[in-house]
């Protein structure tokens, strides 16, 4: 049996305005990591889309109601369950990668937000996995994209649907 850990792996997210690539920070939340590699590699988060937007904040998705035919609300999907939360000391600063939640710690399971500015608030509150190592130009595009309010009153639902084509996960260059 082997005991040489993995290859370092990125996610690739594949949009309308182009890549983003996402290095992991498996150290401080493997099992998040892993969760959201499992999901990727299945083809979960294939056909999302951005479903949140708060410029100066965070881009959200990840969420199974927001692709084609799906009948939930936007933004209350998961995966068929809940991944325990993985508090850490990492900062939420531009770019990085953290899982989005209700206001129960442990209520996680596919949907993700990328801070999009200074987010420290959110620091050992919500579980940060990764940052962006490339694309920050297409987080700039998403975040810029027009806002209406939604249900909840919030200006953050996309005048235009941002789908997420594809998450890849591959071998880090």
């Amino acid at each position: 049996m082997s005991t040489t850990a993995p290859a370092n792996e990125h996610a690739v997210i594949k949009t309308a305005y182009g890549e983003m690539t996402l290095a992991f920070w498996p150290d401080v939340a493997p099992k998040t990591v892993e969760n959201f590699k499992k999901l990727a590699r299945e083809g979960f988060y294939n056909g999302t889309a951005f479903h949140r937007i708060i410029k100066g904040f965070m881009i959200q998705g990840g969420c199974p109601n927001t692709k084609a035919g799906a009948s939930g609300m936007p933004g209350t999907g998961d995966p068929g369950y809940k991944v325990k939360a993985e508090f850490n000391a990492k900062p939420h600063v531009r770019g990085v990668i953290s899982m989005a939640r209700s206001s129960a710690p442990d209520s996680a399971g596919c949907q993700f937000f990328i801070c999009h500015g200074d987010a420290r608030f959110l620091d050992k509150q919500y579980t940060a996995f990764g940052s962006l190592v490339k694309g920050d130009d297409v987080l700039e595009k998403i975040a810029n994209v027009p806002t209406k309010s939604g249900g909840g009153g919030e200006k953050s639902t996309p005048v235009e649907r941002i789908a997420v084509e594809s998450i890849t996960i591959v071998a880090a260059a």
